[in-house]
């Protein structure tokens, strides 16, 4: 047995790409090429390539599949139209959310389940518990694939000129099978960086094949690699939660404002709906904390963990914090007393080693592209 960090199938280009790498829930992942502020950049105004190969594909399939997902996740899975794909949860008995997950139905009998690489098995083991009974087979799917997402304004048409799928017709929140560059792929249409752009499911053996392709066509629009650390910036700004920050085992989806995700109109039980509702009534009866934006008036950055405060005492407590490329300034994300999270509110700092810095309150997301 190794402790050596994974690696993705497109391990040996980043390096001849001169990444800087980094460990990230157990792969060696791709951190920047150069400048992260120049890849983020590109992203909101050209395009950006992400190697997400890290993220864990788990496929249901079988004529119970769709009940199964609906008995182990908090959405009504089964209602999921045939190519589309929904934002959803997997929670704890008592209600505290296990992972953020997308799910994909392929098939009439087979649905596609991603989950986040620090949770994957997790919720690869929670999913066949919670299948037992029904007629699904569970299948780990995270070896069979590689998974490359192009994001930014130009990447409908640098993907348009590798594919003959029908972009046009494929909608936010959908996938459709296709060939890309000539590789089989499934063709996904959701993002995490508040961008329009595309996910490519594909075969680890075809990765790089594809990769290069994507260079290629995206070269006269000014498409450059991607590493994580722009990802988060981009999902920061897009007001995009960040599992272990923003979400935990210690919140359900209410106490996170994503109570919508929950559906307790569906057909039968699911795992964690009693301890849901009640906090669906708590949530409504007694506001919990609720998750807010803040704009740095100074130059100090907030980071995880830092004490949101209110005339010196603790009113909340920042999940996520970074500049802003694109604001320019400070931004961060943090739970804060509801009498405290109204946008514009005054007197709110955050606690930055000592010093009280002052904070402007904001609706989320920071940042909403044009449609």
């Amino acid at each position: 047995m190794t402790d050596a960090p994974r690696r993705t199938a497109l391990d040996a280009l980043h390096r001849a790409l001169g990444a800087t790498m980094t460990d990230f829930a157990g792969w060696d992942m791709p951190l920047r090429y150069g400048s992260e502020r120049d890849e983020h950049v590109a992203v909101r105004t050209r395009a950006g390539l992400f190697d997400l190969s890290h993220m864990g594909e788990i496929t249901l399939t079988g004529p119970q599949a769709g009940q199964a997902l609906d008995h182990a996740l908090v959405g009504n899975i089964s209602a999921l139209a045939v190519g589309r794909a929904r934002y959803t949860m997997i929670c704890r008995e008592d209600g505290g959310i296990l992972d953020d997950l997308i799910v994909y139905r392929l098939g009439d009998e087979e649905y596609m389940v991603v989950a986040n690489a620090s949770n994957a098995q997790v919720v690869l083991d929670a999913l066949t518990e919670r299948a037992a009974g029904f007629e699904a087979t569970v299948r780990d799917d995270r070896e069979n694939y590689a998974l490359i997402a192009i994001q930014g304004p130009a990447s409908p048409a640098t993907l348009k000129s590798v594919t003959d799928a029908d972009l046009d017709g494929l909608k936010y929140y959908a996938g459709l099978p296709g060939t890309v560059a000539g590789v089989p792929a499934l063709i996904a249409r959701t993002g995490y960086t508040g961008e329009d752009g595309f996910e490519l499911f594909v075969a680890p053996a075809d990765a790089e094949k594809l990769w290069q392709a994507l260079t290629e066509a995206g070269a006269e629009a000014g498409l450059v690699p991607c590493g994580l650390s722009c990802r988060d910036t981009l999902r920061l700004e897009a007001g995009m939660p960040l599992y272990g920050h923003e979400l935990t085992t210690a919140l359900t989806p209410f106490d996170a404002g994503l109570g919508r995700v929950v559906k307790f109109d569906k057909a039968g039980d699911f795992v964690g709906r009693e301890a849901l509702a009640a906090a669906a009534e708590r949530a409504e009866s007694a506001p919990p904390r609720k998750l807010v934006g803040l704009i740095a008036t100074g130059r100090r950055v907030p980071r995880a963990g830092f004490a949101v405060t209110v005339d010196g005492a603790a009113v909340g407590e920042v999940t996520s914090g970074a500049p802003s490329p694109t604001l320019g300034k400070p931004i961060a994300i943090a739970y804060v007393d509801a009498a405290h999270a109204t946008p514009g509110t005054e007197g709110v700092c955050v606690d930055i080693r000592g010093t009280h810095e002052p904070y402007e309150v904001v609706a989320l997301p920071f940042y909403k592209r044009a449609r």
